[in-house]
């Protein structure tokens, strides 16, 4: 085959620019078909938490992937620091689960034994230790603390990403691929609605519209589920939180607090509701009453990719040589960019990667 390229990737989100920067720096030559404009896509509607601790359950297969793709983080951050220079605004001060209650309380108090149990830093804080750090928040029964948790800034992530992507030779074209182009048993490239790619390899990492590929040999497992976010001016001298509680989350940077969110079966629709937005003010003003007269200056809303088990499908297509997926990250698509971008150059250059695959498995879906 003569093309100017060796892999294809369907998605210029998070999970594909990370694709591209490993797989152009380990000398493979990329392209990135990725359509122009932005709306609905989940990592413009993203937070950017660093949150394994705090977002899994204990018996979560996901949770030793995402404490990989937590600790990934500073060394890439500093990388993309050196070469683009992008800062990715890495924040790892820790991050809070407050109990609204007793029954809460003892909840937060098995999983923090658990985690301790596990060697994964975290500690109890009493109702006066949390009064004392986050004298803005409401009344509560203690809080789960996570010490090596944290966030970042999605835009500037996937800017620097894909700048050292380009940087190392890979190539950003806009274009909206329509399916995968197939030759017999095998990938020949991607379909464009422009043009055709021809590559031996093809990545589809589309987030939300992974589903919508054709040429699979079989549907994928990704639908879209809305989140929904809104952004009111935090107090000058508060300082910089995160905080998880009442049903919501409040990440404090700057001179805004970022409130979070919704989780929403709706189709492709990337519209922020009425219903939602309430709903995620109301749960706010209890996590930090301060916030309870306080008015958005700005709300967004991005398609998030939920797999039915709620786990990534990250390898190989079996049925169809040289088809790869890093998809269905849901709302943790940050968390595990750049650890998906290592697995997906280790497992096109036919190494072994160092986590547990298996959960995975694109096959899972589908055995026959």
């Amino acid at each position: 085959m003569n093309s100017p390229y060796d892999v294809v990737i369907i998605g210029g989100g998070p999970i594909g620019a990370a694709c591209a920067r490993e797989l152009a720096l380990a000398g493979r030559r990329v392209a990135v078909l990725e359509q122009g404009g932005n709306r609905g896509q989940a990592w413009r509607a993203a937070a950017g938490m660093l949150a394994p601790q705090i977002e899994s359950e204990p018996d979560d297969p996901g949770l030793e992937l995402g404490l990989a793709g937590r600790e990934f983080y500073p060394a890439l951050a500093e990388a993309l620091r050196e070469t683009t220079g992008i800062d990715i605004g890495l924040w790892r001060e820790g991050i809070a689960w407050v109990a609204a209650d007793e029954a809460e309380a003892g909840d937060l108090r098995a999983r923090v034994a658990w985690q301790r149990q596990q060697s994964h830093l975290s500690d109890w804080l009493d109702p006066e230790e949390v009064k004392a750090r986050w004298p803005w928040l409401g009344p509560t029964a203690g809080a789960l603390w996570a010490p090596r948790e944290g966030a970042l800034e999605p835009e500037q992530l996937v800017r620097a990403l894909l700048a050292d992507a380009v940087r190392a030779g890979a190539q950003v074209v806009d274009d909206e691929a329509s399916g995968v182009d197939r030759r017999g048993d095998r990938v020949a490239g991607v379909v464009g609605r422009r043009n055709r790619y021809p590559a031996g390899d093809v990545v589809i990492a589309g987030g939300a519209w992974s589903g919508l590929v054709e040429g699979v040999p079989r549907p994928l497992a990704v639908a879209p589920v809305r989140g929904e976010i809104a952004a009111l001016p935090w107090p000058d001298g508060a300082g910089p939180a995160i905080v998880y509680g009442h049903g919501c989350y409040l990440l404090a940077r700057g001179n805004e607090a970022i409130l979070g969110s919704t989780m929403e079966y709706a189709g492709y629709h990337p519209e922020v509701t009425a219903g939602g937005l309430n709903r995620i003010l109301r749960n706010a003003a209890v996590l930090c009453p301060a916030l309870e007269k306080a008015k958005p200056h700005r709300t967004w809303v991005g398609l998030r990719p939920v797999t039915p088990d709620g786990l990534p499908i990250i390898g190989a297509e079996p049925r169809i040589p040289g088809l790869w997926y890093a998809t269905g990250h849901g709302r943790n698509g940050i968390l595990l960019a750049g650890i998906t971008g290592l697995i997906i150059r280790q497992l096109l250059a036919g190494e072994p990667p160092d986590e547990d695959m298996q959960p995975f498995s694109p096959d899972r879906f589908f055995r026959w």
